[in-house]
Parts: C-alpha cells; structure tokens; sequence
C-alpha cells in the first residue's frame, strides 16, 4: 500500500500540510463568512415569513373590511329605502290633508253661499211685505176714503205681514 500513493503522485508531507490549510481555511471561513452570510440568509428567509404572514392578515383584513362595507352599504340602501317609503307616505298624508282641506273650504263656501242666499230672500221678503202693505195702505185709504193715520197703518202692516208669512 505503500507504493500506491505514491504511484499517483501522493507526498504526505505536502498532502498533511494541504489538510490542515484547508481546515484552517474552512474553521476561518465558517467563523467569518459561513456564520454571517447564514445569519443574513436566516434573516431573509425570516423576512419572508413575516412578509407572507402579514400579507394573510392584510388580505383577511380586507376581506373583513369588504364585508364591513357591504354591509354598510347595505345598511344605507335600506336607509334610503325606508326614507323614500317615508317620504312617499308624508307626500300621501299631505295631500289628502290638503285634498280635505279644499273640501271644507268648498263646503263653507256653499254654506255661505246657501246663507247669503237665504238672506237675500228674506230681505226680498220682507220688502216684498213692506211694498205689499203699502199698496193695500193706498187700496184701503182709496176704497174707504179715509186717511189712515200711523198706528192704522202699522196695525194693517202687522196684520198683513202676519198673513202673508203664512
């Protein structure tokens, strides 16, 4: 065994020296560059779950967030909804009210008119007796001859208003 190493080119001194280079080389670069350069790589691979994290709770935010506005929106469409509805009962409620007040108005109107009317034909009435008296004053005073003095006159106006109201 002795001569295989050495057949491929083997110096154990060279080759012993060339191992613990590489040991003091690896122990070095594992302090100095391995250690870090792993540290970063955790750190990365650490912000990229946290990055993957957060993006889960934004989006379960958001989502949360939608159904809070839908639900929002929702809630204000069936606001306005029972805003229109009443509205439409308030312009309903007012109109009738303004339709019953223009019937009172029509019917005092009426009364009114019917009472004016009547007055009218009470004053015709009654100037109607008045005229009436007179005449028969002058036909009685003409037929009889005599002149009728103011209580005759007024004790034939009483008698002939009393009949004529009948």
């Amino acid at each position: 065994m002795e001569g295989i190493p050495e057949t491929f080119g083997l110096a154990w001194p060279k080759f012993i020296s060339q191992v613990v280079i590489v040991l003091i080389v690896y122990f070095i670069l594992s302090k100095y560059a391995f250690g870090p350069i792993l540290a970063m790589l955790e750190a990365r691979r650490q912000r990229i779950t946290d990055g993957e994290e957060n993006l889960k709770k934004i989006e379960s935010e958001l989502e949360k967030a939608e159904e809070k506005v839908q639900g929002m929106l929702d809630e204000a469409n069936g606001d306005a909804e029972r805003l229109i509805a009443e509205a439409r009962e308030s312009a309903e409620s007012v109109r009738n009210q303004k339709t019953q007040e223009a019937v009172k108005e029509a019917q005092n109107i009426i009364e009114k008119a019917h009472e004016a009317s009547k007055l009218e034909h009470e004053k015709a009435m009654n100037e109607l007796k008045s005229d009436f008296g007179r005449l028969l004053i002058d036909a009685t005073s003409k037929v009889t001859g005599k002149v009728l003095d103011d209580s005759d006159q007024k004790r034939i106006n009483d008698e002939t208003a009393g009949q004529v109201a009948l």
